[in-house]
């Protein structure tokens, strides 16, 4: 078994044909024999976050995220929300853990976090101070993310929190080619050639 890829970026190659994925970075916020969880981090929705603060009747006045884009994470439970952000600091008496009722400790230093009390939180003013917000994920079944590697589908990277909380969405693609020192100009969608 390949290693696995949890807090990789998954960098999609020009092979990579299916219009879910072309073009995109995808963190990896899990991966084992059963399969791996990801979300893309670069590719908006019509929608801010004020609008799903509204939509779920949260007053949001005091909220600093209201003006962020939402993103389409993924093909996979597109109604769904996922909240990707940095740990924050646990409750009193909490042992460490999440504050939230359903969070995915991403190794690398991001949390993935599903319940709707992370969005009451950040409405409030209050929660996660770097956060992205998709809707849907990326999920793949045991073998087929690495078949879809070993088919020039996807290089991969370490993850930077950097890329996805402090560069614009639209920048995110060339940001993480760059973390490998690749110009994305210089992609050819032949395999094994430059």
């Amino acid at each position: 078994m390949a290693a696995y890829l949890t807090n990789q970026f998954l960098i999609a190659m020009p092979a990579m044909d299916d219009p879910n994925f072309s073009q995109t970075v995808t963190l990896v916020c899990e991966h084992s024999d059963r399969g791996a969880l990801g979300i893309v981090i670069n590719r908006t929705l019509p929608m801010t976050l004020g609008e799903v603060f509204e939509q779920l009747g949260l007053d949001s006045t005091r909220s600093r995220v209201n003006d962020q884009p939402v993103l389409r994470g993924g093909p996979v439970q597109t109604e769904r929300g996922f909240v990707l952000h940095e740990p924050v600091e646990a409750e009193e008496g909490n042992g460490g853990a999440s504050p939230y009722n359903s969070s995915l400790q991403v190794p690398g230093g991001m949390t993935m976090t599903t319940s709707k009390d992370v969005l009451e939180a950040m409405a409030s003013g209050n929660g996660p101070k770097r956060v992205l917000v998709t809707l849907g994920y990326a999920g793949w079944s045991a073998g087929q993310l690495e078949d879809e590697i070993a088919r020039n589908g996807w290089i991969t990277v370490d993850a930077e929190p950097a890329v996805i909380f402090e560069t614009p969405t639209e920048l995110r693609y060339e940001r993480a080619l760059s973390l490998l020192g690749i110009d994305a100009r210089m992609l050819s969608s032949e395999a094994g050639h430059g």
